[in-house]
């Protein structure tokens, strides 16, 4: 039998703001009972403006509260690992942004004592859960395109245009730019859609100027603002991920998203522009061109299909996807996808692609341990 969740989140960020509060206060299994922020005064506001009574600015404190029973880690990338691992041994369920952890050791890390423990788990790779992804999935899963030979997927924004020392440019404390900030994404997309990867090969680029010190003056290592990454699938197939940080993407949310599935027996399109673009194309052999696909009711379910910036809110703030999902799964005692797992798969991923832009060479997952 369904029952209500005690909820504490770690973040005070726009994202926590954007994301996961309007996705959890409305909820009727889910009690956010507490917030935690480095901030009080942040932190204090945070929890004014959505009505949660604890306030905290010691995760560890929070975590040993006894109030909680599920915590939503959102904050930095190198906080993500030692605030799983502890939230995973007080007997907490977790949800943990994505990248999962700096490394693909840690990760694995975090989901072995997840599983260990038998809590329910999310790494919230949220484009899975648009409208037009899930119906990909559907018709791969129903054999449109039979056999799958190879994919491409394009990821393009433009947040690295901005001049300046960012954490995001910063090894130290997020390990990878576009390869764990966005490629990430579209690793787990075609590992959802094609399986296993087996083998990497990845392009970086720096295109844009950086200070050569952080602004306490002390020298840093770069990360990447651009990569194309070639994935080699179990199965045989193929594919490439590009992901662009420095693309001039004037749309709602300043990106695009760009998908091409080739297989035997057909070829899946799709677009996803973040104006008014979010349609699926497809064709099997010998019905000749390409044509919409329209998406069924049971894909759209009460999203609003006037533009994308509205489905994505509906996605995740009126139907039960991701976050909400992540709270029904722990109500009814059942586990989740995708899973803490499932982030340290994109993890190994992520860290081959980043070895082989390092290196210049091919990379076997096996080697990320």
């Amino acid at each position: 039998m369904s029952r209500n969740v005690r909820v504490g989140v770690v973040s005070t960020s726009w994202w926590a703001d954007s994301m996961y509060l309007p996705a959890l206060s409305p909820h009727p299994l889910a009690d956010v009972v507490a917030v935690c922020g480095r901030n009080r005064e942040r932190a204090d506001a945070f929890a004014a403006r959505w009505q949660i009574p604890q306030v905290y600015t010691d995760v560890d404190a929070l975590i040993n509260s006894g109030e909680i029973e599920a915590l939503v880690v959102a904050s930095g990338h190198e906080t993500h690992h030692p605030i799983t691992m502890k939230a995973l041994n007080a007997g907490l369920h977790v949800l943990c942004e994505k990248p999962l952890a700096l490394t693909y050791a840690d990760a694995a890390e975090m989901a072995g004592l997840a599983a260990e423990k038998g809590l329910i788990h999310c790494t919230p790779f949220t484009y899975r859960f648009m409208p037009s992804n899930r119906y990909i999935k559907e018709l791969l899963d129903e054999g449109y395109i039979g056999r799958p030979f190879h994919l491409n997927l394009r990821y393009y924004t433009g947040y690295s245009l901005r001049p300046g020392y960012s954490w995001r440019d910063d090894r130290a404390f997020a390990a990878t730019g576009v390869l764990g900030n966005i490629a990430s994404h579209f690793f787990y997309l075609a590992y959802w859609w094609f399986g296993d990867v087996t083998d990497v090969f990845a392009l970086t680029g720096e295109f844009v100027e950086r200070p050569e010190v952080t602004p306490e003056g002390k020298p840093y290592e770069r990360t990447e603002d651009g990569a194309y990454t070639l994935l080699k699938f179990a199965n045989g197939a193929q594919g490439l991920v590009h992901a662009s940080s420095v693309c001039t993407e004037e749309t709602v949310f300043g990106q695009r998203h760009e998908f091409d599935l080739h297989g035997e027996d057909g070829t899946l399109r799709s677009v996803i522009d973040w104006v008014d673009g979010q349609e699926v194309h497809g064709t099997r052999r010998g019905e000749g061109p390409t044509r919409h696909l329209p998406m069924p009711d049971h894909i759209w379910g009460k999203l609003r299909r006037d533009t994308v910036h509205n489905t994505y809110r509906d996605v995740f703030r009126v139907e039960d996807h991701m976050t909400r999902g992540w709270i029904n799964a722990i109500a009814d005692g059942q586990p989740f996808k995708p899973s803490l797992e499932d982030g340290a798969i994109v993890q190994r991923i992520t860290d081959a692609a980043a070895l082989s832009g390092r290196t210049g060479r091919w990379v076997s997952l096996e080697e990320i341990g």
